[in-house]
């Protein structure tokens, strides 16, 4: 059976033995059907995640470790219905010493495929160079004056999308740049507001999650959520701006109380103008396509997408392509071999 050392997750396939350091991003305490106890996991790092499984066999049971914490795991890779998971054997929390095995907490945390410095200045210089009214563009540069920092780091979501270190950046980069185009196709809209909305539209999950690697609700999140924080967040950038127009700032507070584009999907109010309604939508598919490439990168075919509630049609991986390509090549040898 392959072993592998301290390989990434993205490396893994079925039939390896697996030492090496992960997240372990997910701890499920759960029993079968016989009444005993194991453990339902995910292990990540910045290359993938993997679900796991502890058994009431194993030593690693109970072992001293939890949801969130770094950890040292041996394993064996099996294909469960299609998808790899890993069995576990041992598992512990790691310890300083691991630094010299290879542990590097860097390579763990899941993270934006893109260059974050590259991002972040491609931000600032769309907010300096197309917001045309003097106070907008003084509030959205005040804006990355503040919250910049925190801006670069954060996930956009705790797990449907855009959810790693970066991911809120990436997702607002990828808006902004939409609605640019947007706005060029359709000249009447304001696009100034819109791209104070793309910016402002997400800015309360600074506040509604934790960074990475946690990445779990906050306290506050919970019980008022990232619509109105992010709204709170707006008046209070707008507050610091002295003659700031009112009727702008209330229309600006309607693109972020608005983008979620539907009621039911806790939007407070439905889009009411131009803006409002070309913020949800590119708001939507953005987010729409990064799930559907997430899920693509594991594997082409038909899959359940949970995030969007149904099956989606995805292309094969380049890995799948060789590996059916070979397959291919191989198959007329292997036929005259069996005949």
């Amino acid at each position: 059976m392959p072993s592998k050392t301290n390989q990434p997750i993205a490396s893994w396939q079925a039939g390896d033995t697996i030492v090496g350091f992960a997240l372990l991003s997910r701890k499920e305490r759960r029993q079968d059907r016989n009444g005993n106890s194991f453990l339902d996991l995910e292990l990540t790092d910045a290359s993938a995640s993997i679900s796991g499984k502890v058994w009431s066999d194993s030593p690693a049971l109970e072992g001293d470790y939890d949801a969130h914490d770094f950890v040292k795991v041996q394993g064996s890779v099996k294909d469960y219905k299609g998808r790899l998971q890993i069995i576990l054997h041992r598992c512990r929390r790691t310890s300083d010493a691991d630094g010299e095995h290879g542990f590097d907490p860097a390579l763990l945390v899941p993270t934006t495929a893109e260059d974050i410095g590259e991002l972040y200045d491609r931000l600032e210089r769309l907010l300096q160079e197309r917001v045309q009214h003097p106070l907008m563009r003084r509030l959205a540069l005040e804006t990355l004056a503040t919250h910049g920092r925190e801006l670069r780091e954060h996930p956009a979501a705790k797990s449907i999308h855009h959810a790693y270190r970066g991911g809120l950046l990436e997702h607002v980069v990828s808006m902004a740049e939409l609605a640019i185009k947007a706005a060029e196709h359709y000249p009447r809209l304001d696009s100034d507001q819109l791209l104070l909305g793309v910016l402002f539209h997400d800015l309360g999950k600074l506040r509604e999650l934790g960074a990475m690697p946690a990445n779990e609700y906050t306290r506050d999140g919970r019980l008022i959520g990232h619509i109105v924080m992010g709204r709170d967040l707006l008046r209070q950038r707008c507050a610091a701006i002295e003659g700031f127009p009112e009727e702008l700032q209330v229309h600006l507070e309607h693109l972020v109380l608005s983008h979620h584009g539907e009621l039911e999907f806790g939007s407070p109010v439905l889009p009411m103008t131009p803006e409002a309604l070309t913020l949800a939508f590119i708001d939507n598919l953005d987010s729409k396509l990064n799930q559907l490439w997430q899920v693509g990168d594991a594997g082409g075919g038909l899959q359940y997408l949970r995030g969007m509630g149904r099956f989606v049609l995805l292309p094969e991986t380049a890995a799948e392509s060789e590996a059916r390509d070979a397959g291919a090549e191989d198959g007329p040898e292997q036929t005259r071999l069996e005949l």
